[in-house]
């Protein structure tokens, strides 16, 4: 009766993790060779691996990614990508999002910038930052919606507090000037306060071109580039059979 009386105070606590940890304890013969304090130590561990696997599933959920199955562990490092490993290791301590720094990874279609957005957007969720993807098309429409219904200011914040804001696929969609200071606005609200990673199938170069307007050009770049970590992507599209990576 005390053993089911303290699982449910423990789950009424939300110790779920102990709780898990005291019902296996209960079904190892050798663990009574323990002491008290070795047992206690194996509930508390569990409780703390429990809490951090249930919140890095919650910020994975939350994030969205187009690939969600996406990490580092598995990237390619073909030459021909121009992908630098060193570059890389940089970014997998997820120390760039901490400090606010930028991302901007630019390359031809299919040559796995979104791959590789979505696994450093894996990796800072790992290291416990909240973590949003946009395909730059759908942000643009959320910001058209909440501009309609009156939600912006209450949108701006939320993306205001992540961590690390992905835009996927940046200048494909033609955007009107006022959704691009709408978006100067979201990268203002963040500069300083919160990392951001940018794909483009367009050299950062174009991106002026892209946006059209000269004075908003500047003013997003000003807060992109200055700070911001780059990889350029080469070679030919990974879509194409013929150009997939060898795992066998």
């Amino acid at each position: 009766m005390l053993y089911k009386q303290t699982l449910e105070k423990l789950r009424a606590l939300r110790l779920e993790g102990m709780a898990q940890a005291l019902e296996e304890q209960r079904q190892q013969k050798d663990i009574t060779q323990l002491d008290f304090e070795e047992r206690l130590a194996f509930l508390v561990e569990r409780q703390v691996l429990w809490k951090e696997n249930r919140g890095l599933a919650v910020r994975l959920k939350n994030a969205q990614f187009k690939i969600p199955n996406a990490t580092l562990e598995d990237l390619d490092y073909r030459p021909s990508r121009g992908l630098k490993r060193a570059q890389i290791e940089q970014l997998r301590a997820a120390n760039w999002v901490q400090e606010h720094r930028n991302c901007l990874i630019t390359g031809l279609t299919g040559t796995g910038k979104t791959w590789v957005a979505c696994a450093l957007g894996h990796q800072a969720c790992r290291e416990g930052h909240k973590t949003y993807y946009y395909p730059a098309a759908k942000l643009f429409r959320a910001l058209e919606t909440a501009h309609a219904d009156g939600s912006l200011p209450a949108f701006f914040k939320r993306l205001a507090r992540a961590g690390l804001l992905v835009v996927d696929d940046f200048g494909l969609a033609g955007v009107s000037g006022k959704l691009y200071r709408q978006f100067l606005e979201i990268i203002d609200d963040r500069h300083g306060s919160g990392a951001t990673l940018i794909t483009s199938q367009f050299p950062v170069a174009q991106w002026h071109e892209v946006i059209g307007d000269a004075t908003v050009a500047d003013a997003i770049l000003d807060r992109l580039v200055h700070n911001a970590y780059r990889l350029e992507f080469g070679g030919k599209s990974m879509r194409d059979p013929k150009n997939l990576p060898d795992r066998t």
